[in-house]
């Protein structure tokens, strides 16, 4: 299948959970997908290579947790290294893609839709992972 008809994978990753989303074929819209509740490396490995094989995914696009001067943090540092064994257990290109704000911007949009605490506790990943896939779709699209 040529790699530009297959889907992207976008991840928002923390130590509890991981925040899925996926693009169209198209590669233009992003939409939310599932959190994984983390386990052991090696289960969530599993995880989200059943999603790539089931989903005919071709890249995977992590979200970089950097702070707001843009430096690195201890999370900025185990996403590297989370992303560095996605790569290498999975063998799909990863790209890392700056998600400052977006766990912020997807509490806020969460918050506009009504939802209690406990059910924004449970979409947040999802749809930070959502933003930023979205927000990366735009930026190449871009050129």
């Amino acid at each position: 299948m040529p790699e530009n008809s297959m889907r992207i994978m976008g991840l928002d990753v923390g130590s509890v959970r991981i925040g899925v989303a996926l693009s169209d074929k198209t590669r233009t819209i992003a939409q939310s997908f599932k959190t994984i509740t983390r386990s052991i490396l090696d289960s969530d490995i599993q995880a989200l290579k059943k999603i790539v094989i089931d989903k005919e995914v071709s890249l995977i696009v992590i979200g970089l947790p950097l702070n707001m001067d843009g430096t690195l943090s201890k999370q900025t540092e185990a996403v590297l290294e989370f992303s560095r064994v996605v790569q290498e257990k999975i063998g799909l290109p990863v790209e890392n893609y700056d998600e400052r704000l977006t766990s912020k911007e997807a509490e806020s949009a969460l918050i506009l839709e009504n939802l209690s605490r406990r059910k924004r506790k449970q979409k947040i990943d999802k749809v930070a992972a959502c933003l930023i896939l979205q927000t990366y779709l735009e930026y190449k699209s871009k050129g």
